[in-house]
């Protein structure tokens, strides 16, 4: 059910700076800026030959990672992001098996336009989870 890491999200207080970094040091490719604002982020990704890392800033100070940003003025982990198959799928055996959904259960749209949700860190030794999507379900 699980499937490979997409993104690691660093939470920080200027996205494309902290993004800039890592294409001058590591040369990896740079995307551009995005806003969510059902998610009160802004978001950018440093892509490498294996995943990528998705620079979180708040938009704004009812920003969900406000807080943490503000904790952590220099920046810091905020969760991992890993592809699922079938969201619904995998959010119903979460449950079944005693995770917990953060928000109210529904998938939202993320920064790759899929579907995603995020799971309680008490559930997953300390780690806020996010899981998105893989591909389109194909409808028979």
């Amino acid at each position: 059910m699980l499937g490979r890491l997409n993104h690691v999200a660093i939470a920080v207080a200027d996205a494309e700076k902290a993004a800039k970094i890592y294409g001058i040091a590591f040369g990896a490719e740079i995307s551009a800026t995005v806003p969510l604002p059902e998610h009160g982020v802004i978001t950018v990704f440093a892509t490498l030959p294996n995943t990528k890392i998705e620079f979180i800033q708040p938009l704004g100070a009812d920003s969900p990672i406000a807080k943490f940003v503000e904790r952590n003025p220099d920046g810091g982990i905020h969760h991992i992001c890993y592809e699922v198959p079938d969201i619904i799928a995998a959010r119903d055996n979460l449950i079944k098996e005693g995770a917990r959904v953060l928000g109210d259960g529904q998938p939202k749209i993320g920064a790759h336009g899929k579907p995603v949700l995020f799971l309680h860190p008490k559930d997953f030794s300390g780690a806020l989870v996010e899981i998105e999507q893989a591909s389109e379900i194909e409808q028979s």
